[in-house]
């Protein structure tokens, strides 16, 4: 009877590290993350391990969570990935990003280079929802940049960012991150409507012009060394994306470009979705908070998609006819690659009975949102340090 007695106190239904409410409100949470991926299928691939990654740094005892703190002689199992793959060498974040560059084919943005300014235009939510962190909400600058970044719909971006300037935030900011993107197709197209015509939801965009293969070669490279020379801090997610992309167009290196898009962005993708969850302890994680952090998160993405469409309306005011862009394409210039394109080419077949379809049109900006956001993130962090 001791013997069970002594089992039972070691549990985590007794003790100093007995189940509280905090844990079982995570659990809560942890589930519905699961239940969105699989009953709706919004971004499984990251929801299903964010959700049981809470769930696992909730359970009392487990030593499961992603807290840098050395417990006896050994690091818990998640806490040494999150502490020497994301927060002292940033390793996750940027092998993802080149894989997503050895998925992305940049033909729509170069067939098609004013669809760049679009890309730069849906930063907009970033950096309004970071001023609104810091002057209104009394969120301190690195706190306010990591808020800020959810705006540009762009996960690996917003946890590289996020853990180099508010690791403590990195639950919050994250799933916040994640679920707007997950909601693109909720979110995006009422703003759509709201801000465009319907006779410029029916401006049909001629095909784009034919991008040679030295263009393609080339693209990755020019922007890597440009992009990094003005803005040093973006060089581990530019530099890793366009060496993803230049391995997937050059025709030669098949083996690494599978590898990339395929076992290596999957491994990490498992690995970086555990620790996010893993670091929501219920304790730190249900503050208020945690609140604002997701309110600003929904202001960043609408001001965002917002601004990716007003741009495009002003640049009609200086095109001929012909030229002409569908203001809607500006809205995929937040880097959710290709749900952003979908659900424009979605909402705007709807609303023309199918005789207009953007979708290639609306690729162009779309990728190029990721570079927009992951420059976006290079400007916080060299901000940041001048004024540190």
């Amino acid at each position: 009877m001791e013997i069970l007695q002594k089992l039972f106190e070691s549990s985590g239904f007794a003790g100093d590290a007995s189940l509280a409410w905090q844990n079982i409100v995570m659990f809560i949470i942890g589930g519905v993350l699961i239940t969105l991926a699989v009953k709706k299928n919004f971004e499984p691939l990251l929801l299903i391990p964010i959700g049981f990654g809470a769930i696992l740094a909730n359970l009392p005892g487990a030593e499961m969570s992603a807290k840098p703190d050395e417990i006896g002689d050994k690091w818990p199992l998640l806490a040494f990935i999150y502490h020497y793959a994301v927060n002292k060498a940033e390793l996750l974040p940027p092998i993802i990003f080149m894989g997503v560059g050895a998925l992305t084919d940049f033909r729509p943005l170069l067939g098609r280079p004013i669809t760049f300014l679009l890309g730069a235009a849906a930063q907009l939510g970033i950096f309004l929802a970071a001023l609104g962190a810091f002057y209104i909400f009394g969120f301190k600058l690195p706190e306010a940049a990591s808020i800020g970044i959810i705006g540009g719909a762009d996960g690996p971006t917003t946890i590289f960012l996020t853990a180099k300037l508010a690791p403590h935030l990195l639950g919050a900011v994250a799933v916040a991150a994640y679920s707007y993107m997950a909601l693109v197709p909720v979110i995006q197209p009422p703003i759509i409507k709201l801000l465009t015509t319907q006779r410029e939801r029916e401006i049909d965009m001629p095909q784009a012009k034919l991008v040679s293969k030295g263009a393609v070669i080339v693209f990755p490279i020019a922007t890597c060394v440009i992009t990094v020379l003005f803005i040093p801090a973006s060089g581990p997610l530019i530099g890793m994306l366009m060496f993803g992309n230049l391995i997937r167009e050059s025709g030669v290196t098949q083996r690494l470009s599978s590898t990339a898009s395929g076992p290596l962005i999957n491994i990490v993708t498992i690995f970086l979705g555990l620790i996010v969850g893993a670091t929501m302890e219920g304790e730190k994680f249900l503050k208020g908070e945690t609140l604002a952090i997701l309110a600003l998160g929904l202001v960043a993405f609408c001001f965002s998609t917002a601004g990716g469409v007003l741009f495009a309306k002003l640049l009609n005011l200086f095109l001929s006819g012909d030229k002409k862009i569908n203001p809607c394409i500006g809205a995929a210039g937040v880097s959710a690659v290709p749900m952003a394109a979908r659900v424009v080419q979605s909402f705007v077949s709807k609303e023309t009975d199918g005789r207009v379809n953007p979708l290639m049109a609306a690729m162009g900006p779309n990728v190029a949102g990721v570079i927009g956001s992951a420059v976006s993130a290079g400007v916080f962090l060299s901000l940041i340090k001048a004024l540190q």
